[in-house]
């Protein structure tokens, strides 16, 4: 088998010299929700905000990621969980790199979140659910999306034709049909401080 024949390389530096490096820890914070919930705003204004505070970061995408990585891919249930499980990889090959990772994906099974939570480090995975009344991401639908779904010119349309299942135990709760914006980057902010993943690391 070709398994047999790949053994991964370990190089000089460690994750824990490149966070040294940065000095700041890395981390894979997770947005899930329903389309229109906010993610990709929520996502982006963080970034921006732990920039600005000299944090390497980066933000996956989910049109974004569809785009390249994932073109080849469609909306089934099986074409959903191949498209998390390489964003998933991509997560850890930056969270390894030192890089505080964003990614912003409805992912609306609980297994395949579990699937990506399984591939990182005890608490290198931040799940945030982004809890938004459908009524309020249907009448936000910023891509017009929830209208084509009804019409049935979208097939496979998370909250239309096809379930959303709420995280079960997420790190992180915003009520973004509640919340601005600001505040829900603040409280995702704060919890990555009180974690200390934003503080110095000691050589």
């Amino acid at each position: 088998m070709i398994e047999e024949n790949i053994k991964p390389y370990k190089g000089k530096i460690d994750k824990r010299e490149r966070w040294q490096l940065n000095n700041h820890k890395s981390v894979l914070v997770w947005f899930t929700g329903l389309p229109g919930s906010g993610k990709s705003t929520i996502s982006h204004e963080l970034e921006y905000l732990l920039y600005k505070n000299k944090i390497r970061t980066y933000v996956l995408d989910g049109d974004n990621v569809r785009k390249g990585l994932c073109k080849d891919l469609g909306f089934s249930a099986e074409d959903r969980r191949e498209n998390l499980r390489r964003v998933g990889e991509v997560a850890k090959l930056f969270v390894d790199a030192g890089i505080l990772t964003i990614a912003s994906f409805a992912s609306p099974y609980v297994s395949d979140r579990k699937m990506i939570r399984e591939m990182f480090e005890n608490e290198e995975f931040i799940e945030v659910y982004l809890k938004c009344d459908i009524s309020v991401c249907e009448k936000r639908d910023p891509k017009g999306l929830y209208k084509k779904a009804r019409n049935g010119i979208i097939k496979n349309f998370t909250g239309v034709s096809d379930p959303y299942e709420p995280p079960e135990k997420p790190e992180i709760i915003l009520e973004t049909d509640k919340l601005t914006v600001e505040q829900s980057v603040k409280t995702v902010f704060d919890f990555l401080y009180k974690r200390q993943v934003l503080a110095l690391i000691e050589p």
